[in-house]
């Protein structure tokens, strides 16, 4: 098992990429805790997940909310060796019509709380001497546009240089955080979206020709969360069929 004796926190995890990565997880010997601010869904997958498993509320945007789920988990589990900022929102909207409320919540939830979570989980490491893995889900319009998508574009272009930064700051430390910047992949969040005439576009777009699934993410959230990759850091991993190769 990888992540023997092993605790990890992944937030938005209720479902999608990050239940997929808290499955992986914990497959490979990990306790985790699920973090959402979709108690019911939340607390119905830990409880599916087993033991090792167990469910907290936090909404991402709210720093103190972060620190008290990280608080938690060092509390339930008796450390913390993993962080996933997954947690996440879409968000449409260009730079002439996207609203100031839009704006903030896109912001607040994809780039901010990927900051208070690696803020939180860093400073626990770093006290404790725990050479931890951060990781940060970026998104390949991290690093290209993309129409109507201003707050998200921008959220997740910040999301890849937080990580580049923070890499450096914690280095010495042992600490290690990197991104993952997934493609267009099948949740509940891109159904609607797969399956118009835009899922034809990414498809046709995408070198691999197919849409990926959760446990692609997921795959790729165990090796860098691993000693695999412990040589591995301030890295974006690009995993989207070939997409930026275009």
């Amino acid at each position: 098992m990888k992540l023997k004796e092993k605790v990890a926190i992944v937030t938005g995890a209720s479902s999608g990429i990050g239940l997929a990565i808290a499955n992986t997880y914990i497959k490979e010997g990990a306790k985790v805790v699920l973090s959402d601010v979709n108690e019911e869904a939340g607390k119905k997958a830990a409880q599916e997940l087993g033991e090792n498993a167990v469910f907290f509320t936090c909404d991402v945007s709210d720093s103190k909310q972060v620190d008290t789920l990280v608080n938690f988990a060092i509390e339930k589990f008796g450390s913390l060796d993993i962080m996933v900022n997954n947690a996440g929102i879409g968000g449409l909207g260009g730079v002439t019509d996207a609203s100031d409320e839009a704006w903030d919540k896109t912001i607040g939830i994809n780039l901010s709380g990927v900051f208070y979570g690696c803020r939180a989980a860093s400073k626990y490491m770093k006290e404790k001497g725990i050479k931890g893995s951060i990781i940060n889900m970026a998104s390949i319009l991290g690093t290209v546009g993309m129409e109507s998508a201003i707050a998200y574009c921008a959220a997740k272009g910040g999301v890849v240089q937080l990580t580049h930064a923070g890499a450096l700051d914690v280095a010495k430390a042992g600490i290690r955080i990197n991104a993952i910047a997934p493609g267009f992949i099948e949740t509940a969040m891109t159904s609607d979206l797969l399956a118009s005439p835009f899922g034809d576009m990414v498809r046709s777009n995408t070198p691999l020709g197919y849409v990926g699934k959760p446990q692609d993410i997921a795959s790729a959230a165990l090796y860098l969360a691993s000693d695999e990759a412990s040589y591995v850091t301030g890295e974006v991993l690009h995993v989207d069929g070939g997409w930026r190769a275009r």
